[in-house]
């Protein structure tokens, strides 16, 4: 496989938290998706300065872009070049983190070319997603929030094929290290989304 066939993988750290549970996640994930051969580039939430969207509604006129200059606009070309992209987050009151929604919201303007009918994703091949989840309760639906929202941002960003693996009652740092097939199951999730349709 040449680097111009090589699946272009988007790999988005959301924990506050450096070195914990969803970070080991993420690093399994994209390491096997690596193993498949994909391209990935990884951004990490905690360490970029991304203001809230101030809903000034500069991106529904005139070229449709965000007229905020902080780190966000290091994510916008990824987001829509990306085949894949692998969304890793704890779970915050049973929801995102601020640094993911903060992330999630700051896309009104992919919003807004694909509310006007227009095509958001620049991928060479179709588009998948998997989202990696990690929550210390042990709640019911302890994931549904975090879903809803990410499958909005999904169908902005032109994602059909959407996955989830997603870990309750792990709270202390490392302790998915002792679930008994986390790290392999994330890392086994990683390659198969890189291979997706290719295999």
């Amino acid at each position: 496989m040449t680097d111009a066939d090589a699946i272009r993988v988007l790999a988005i750290a959301c924990s506050p938290r450096e070195a914990g549970n969803t970070d080991a996640l993420l690093d399994a994930a994209i390491a096997g998706a690596t193993e498949a051969g994909a391209q990935v580039e990884h951004f990490v939430l905690r360490e970029m300065s991304i203001s809230p969207c101030a809903a000034c509604g500069a991106c529904a006129s005139g070229s449709g872009r965000c007229i905020v200059e902080d780190d966000m606009r290091r994510l916008y070309e990824p987001l829509v070049r990306a085949g894949r992209i692998i969304i890793a987050s704890p779970v915050y009151f049973m929801c995102l983190p601020a640094q993911a929604k903060a992330m999630v919201d700051r896309c009104q303007p992919l919003w807004v070319r694909r509310n006007r009918g227009e095509d958001v994703s620049e991928a060479r091949h179709p588009r998948a997603a998997l989202y990696l989840g990690v929550g210390g309760g042990d709640l019911p639906h302890l994931f549904d929030a975090s879903r809803t929202v990410l499958n909005s941002w999904y169908w902005t960003l032109q994602v059909f094929e959407r996955r989830e693996l997603s870990f309750a009652g792990v709270d202390a740092r490392g302790a998915i290290a002792q679930h008994p097939s986390a790290l392999a199951d994330a890392r086994e999730a990683g390659r198969s989304l890189a291979a997706w349709g290719r295999e």
